[in-house]
């Protein structure tokens, strides 16, 4: 199993809930940032890192996600409620504003599905260790991702999570392994319960996209211009989740 090397949890997280904004420290001991200030550092130069969790409904996204962004962990969770999360973090000395989205299985984002998977820069696909289905349902995932952006050059990393519940197993490790193997990215088993190996599955993606987009650079010359037009398509993505789930707070 892969472990992550030189990183620094971040000083900032976000989570936006039904009723309120709640700002974390990390463990690092630097000062949380302002929510200014957090928007300054989007346009500021602090790099965003576009963040897509997939997987089947009850594998745990939002349990992983919670406890990557929070530090704790909702063993009953609405998921409803949530639409986005940022986190900050330093990853191998570099800033990073980790912007992950988190759909929840709700059925309104199925007509978006192609457009938030074209927008993503990186996946994590998410299957639980004790439901077989959401395993075989990994596959289907990938060859989403791969119709929708034409490429199987994509950074992903592929994770199995409720390791805790070891006695409900009904996948293995080396199953998981060789589907990793086969999808060519990162694996690690997780436990959202336990916070084993969260943070280790988002940093390693993040590093997995600075590689792709250094040999995409490269090769290509990628101009700025594209950049620009694609991230901007994803903060206006991120603005119609977030009045999609407004309207459902205020009807609940």
């Amino acid at each position: 199993m892969k472990m992550a090397g030189d990183f620094t949890v971040g000083c900032t997280a976000r989570k936006k809930t039904k009723s309120r904004s709640a700002e974390k420290r990390g463990s690092a001991g630097n000062e949380g940032l302002s929510g200014i200030q957090q928007q300054q550092n989007k346009s500021g130069g602090l790099r965003v890192y576009k963040i897509v969790m997939l997987g089947d409904g009850g594998v745990g996204k939002s349990a992983v996600t919670l406890q990557f962004v929070t530090r704790s962990f909702l063993e009953f969770h609405d998921p409803t409620i949530e639409d986005s999360y940022q986190q900050q973090a330093v990853i191998d000395g570099e800033a990073a504003l980790l912007d992950i989205l988190d759909t929840a299985g709700q059925v309104e984002f199925t007509a978006m599905r192609d457009q938030y998977m074209r927008c993503g820069e990186g996946f994590i696909i998410c299957y639980s260790v004790t439901d077989r289905h959401s395993f075989q349902e990994a596959s289907e995932y990938r060859k989403l991702i791969t119709r929708v952006r034409l490429t199987e050059d994509i950074p992903l990393v592929l994770i199995a999570n409720k390791l805790d519940l070891q006695s409900q197993r009904r996948v293995t490790t080396e199953e998981g392994k060789h589907l990793a193997s086969e999808f060519g990215c990162p694996f690690y088993e997780t436990s959202a319960a336990l916070r084993h190996y969260i943070d280790d599955a988002f940093y390693t993606l993040v590093r997995e996209i600075r590689k792709k987009e250094s040999q995409r650079m490269l090769s290509n010359g990628s101009s700025t211009e594209k950049i620009f037009q694609k991230r901007s398509r994803w903060w206006r993505i991120r603005s119609i989740f977030a009045l999609v789930f407004r309207r459902r707070r205020h009807l609940n």
